[in-house]
């Protein structure tokens, strides 16, 4: 289908760089002619709805049932926006990321966002939704937003109204919304498939590191051990009779990280990274913690009070739902931390095996119950697991490395295929509303198919880019606002 698609027979200059050349026969018209902005306020019992940098607009009860965020249903909410389905709703502190969508659902929104309605039935709400959540629109976005620094940005109503946005006529908005629908759908069973695999290989590898490290198997014989007695643990169980069960802190001292204030962040030249929890997500930080986008002089880590932790040290998110994920790294490199984390320094011992401890601890279940679950340095240092003796840990981590290679390869290749689709979708969506190729022929060839509801967050990329954005962009521009 779309080794098919074509270019359109005749184009023109749009006369704006973000959109380039266009089909000849669409039209090219300023923000100010194609939307109204909306300020309809005094509905405080309307539910609730946030702007998603991935997915586009959310009913809030949707995002907390998936998140770590706090209700705000406590919140004075006579000052928040009315929006229709239909309107375009964006968070005008983030636009240029990408925080903007056409709202399926009525509800209010904070003061922070913007709302806007088109003026006209001759557009379509979806086709805009899609053009204006291209990386395109996002950079044209940042164009028109100013301030201080980038945390301050703010796309005005005054300033959107300056954009210019190519249309083309209702049918052709109809057949290009149909059919990015149509492969949105395709690409994101896909890529839930594929998600659903690395859970599955995730799981299974966990499983065996559970029952090496447990001592549920030998993993010299492949059989269970003879003699086992009881741990005194009771998510521990039963252990090798000649194993010790010991807290810890015998094994290792924990520290947690320091605060890390915005203006000393983005220095990339210094000599000591410091590692946030979103560089666990990096690429090429899978296990081992290369890749950072914040550095610190020796002065400015002492000015902080953070502490300088050694190479090898075992790093794992402390609070809300990086917690939860159970995420642990080894730094390559002496390294700082930020307050949301914790680093574990072997005293003495495999550092291998210490890792593999780390790795099947649930760090969820031991972390105080709340609306944000946290654990600290006392709790972890008192977790009791159990020991076998050097050679055996030895063993243990030379067979969980033979057994755990092809399934981490397995793994890699398969967020690699999710990468490289929502690349293609991202690149396909781009191509279809600026117009560079025509999908009517094929729009119109189309099965019918029922719509179907966005499937739960199972990206954990994703899902912390949203909870960042609706932590900090909801109230960040509330400042701003005049009314």
């Amino acid at each position: 289908m779309i080794q098919h698609l074509k270019p359109y027979p005749a184009y023109k200059d749009s006369g704006v760089e973000w959109l380039g050349q266009v089909p000849e026969h669409w039209v090219v018209l300023p923000g100010r002619t194609v939307f109204r902005e909306i300020n309809d306020r005094g509905h405080p019992d309307e539910q609730m709805l946030s702007v998603t940098i991935t997915r586009g607009v959310l009913r809030q009860a949707d995002l907390l049932a998936e998140s770590s965020k706090k209700d705000s249903s406590n919140e004075d909410k006579s000052n928040y926006k009315l929006v229709q389905p239909g309107d375009l709703v964006y968070n005008k502190m983030r636009a240029w990321q990408g925080a903007v969508g056409v709202s399926a659902y009525r509800g209010i929104v904070s003061p922070a966002y913007i709302v806007q309605r088109l003026r006209s039935a001759e557009n379509l709400p979806r086709y805009m939704h899609f053009l204006l959540r291209t990386p395109l629109f996002a950079s044209e976005a940042e164009r028109w937003s100013y301030g201080i620094t980038s945390d301050q940005w703010s796309l005005r109503a005054e300033e959107f109204k300056c954009i210019y946005f190519s249309l083309p006529p209702l049918a052709e908005q109809t057949a290009i919304a149909r059919f990015l629908d149509y492969m949105d759908r395709r690409i994101r069973r896909y890529i839930r498939a594929k998600e659903k695999l690395i859970k599955l290989l995730e799981e299974y590898k966990q499983a065996l590191i559970h029952q090496a490290v447990t001592g549920k198997i030998d993993v010299r014989t492949g059989q269970p051990y003879p003699v086992y007695k009881s741990s005194g643990v009771e998510w521990l169980g039963e252990v090798p009779a000649h194993w010790d069960v010991v807290p810890l802190k015998r094994l290792a001292w924990f520290k947690s990280g320091s605060g890390f204030p915005v203006h000393h962040q983005g220095d990339t030249s210094a000599e000591i990274p410091f590692f946030k929890v979103s560089d666990m997500n990096l690429p090429g930080n899978e296990k081992y913690l290369r890749v950072c986008a914040n550095t610190v002089s020796m002065t400015v880590a002492r000015d902080l009070g953070a502490t300088v932790l050694p190479a090898g040290t075992i790093i794992f998110p402390k609070v809300g739902g990086a917690l939860l994920t159970n995420k642990r790294r080894i730094a390559v490199s002496h390294c700082c931390i930020d307050n949301n984390m914790m680093g574990c320094v072997a005293r003495n011992g495999n550092r291998d095996f210490l890792f593999l401890i780390m790795s099947y601890i649930d760090l969820g279940k031991i972390a105080k119950p709340g609306p944000v679950p946290a654990i600290s340095e006392g709790e972890v240092r008192e977790i009791r697991v159990a020991l076998p003796s050097a050679p055996e840990q030895t063993a243990i981590v030379e067979y969980l490395d033979a057994q755990t290679t092809k399934i981490d390869a397995a793994i890699a290749a398969a967020r690699r295929e999710i990468e490289l689709l929502r690349e293609y979708r991202t690149r396909l969506i781009a191509d279809v509303v600026t117009g560079k190729v025509d999908v009517r022929e094929v729009a119109a060839r189309l099965p019918e198919e029922p719509s179907e509801e966005d499937a739960p967050w199972t990206d954990e990329e994703e899902r912390a880019q949203d909870e960042t954005l609706n932590g900090e962009g909801d109230h960040a521009a509330i400042s701003e606002e005049d009314g």
